[in-house]
């Protein structure tokens, strides 16, 4: 294996992890706060707003993810 193909393996494997990784985690933070409005309609405003932020953090693992991935592919 050649280290181009090398890097082309690591390059695919950083964004598969990276994508998969915060799908799961922002399905499962939807769901919770679906079952948390369906248990406690009054809070709405806290769980959206809670709700909002974890997947932002969530998301921010692909954004990094996407940074190393090109940070191996282009070095």
């Amino acid at each position: 294996m050649t280290a181009e193909v090398a890097k082309f393996f690591a390059t695919a494997l950083t964004m598969a992890v990276g994508a998969i990784a915060p799908a799961i985690s922002i399905g499962i933070i939807g769901s919770k706060a679906v079952e948390a409005l369906g248990r406690n309609p009054e809070a709405e405003s806290a769980i959206r707003t809670t709700m909002i932020l974890a997947i932002a953090f969530a998301e921010a693992v692909a954004i990094y993810s996407l940074v190393v991935a090109l940070i191996i592919k282009f070095v």
